[in-house]
């Protein structure tokens, strides 16, 4: 079984700057079957995290413009974050604390890539409901 978050993340994450439209977005999300992306500033610091139900609750459900509004006004910031060398049960217990389904991995405030709820209930229990649903294949 993995041990450290740098075993199960993804990497590179999928990003996108703050002035990407929700549009652009959401096809960088279809087409990488994830339902994220990290919003960097131009230095690549990272501003804050994107994710499916943010572009359906603070874009379209309230009647905005998919092509007007742009990732860094509907990002949620001060997102959490987690080393790479992060222990898999610590980043359970952040995502518990925090209540969040993904973590930004940043090593020395630099981005390395994104671990999911999904990664780590198939690295704890491939058995699981979570796991299972998690390595299916995407509905297209």
């Amino acid at each position: 079984m993995a041990k450290t978050i740098s075993e199960l993340m993804t990497s590179p994450a999928r990003t996108v700057g703050p002035d990407a439209t929700l549009r652009a977005a959401s096809r960088i999300m279809r087409d990488n079957n994830v339902g994220d992306v990290v919003v960097t500033r131009e230095d690549g610091s990272l501003m804050g995290i994107l994710t499916d139900r943010d572009i359906v609750v603070r874009c379209l459900a309230a009647g905005g413009d998919a092509d007007a509004m742009t990732a860094g006004a509907t990002c949620t910031e001060h997102v959490a974050t987690v080393p790479s060398q992060c222990r898999v049960s610590e980043a359970v217990d952040m995502m518990r604390s925090k209540a969040v389904r993904r973590l930004p991995v940043v090593d020395e405030d630099a981005l390395v890539g994104i671990i999911s709820i999904g990664d780590l209930a198939q690295a704890v229990d491939e058995h699981s409901a979570l796991a299972d649903i998690s390595s299916a294949q995407a509905n297209r």
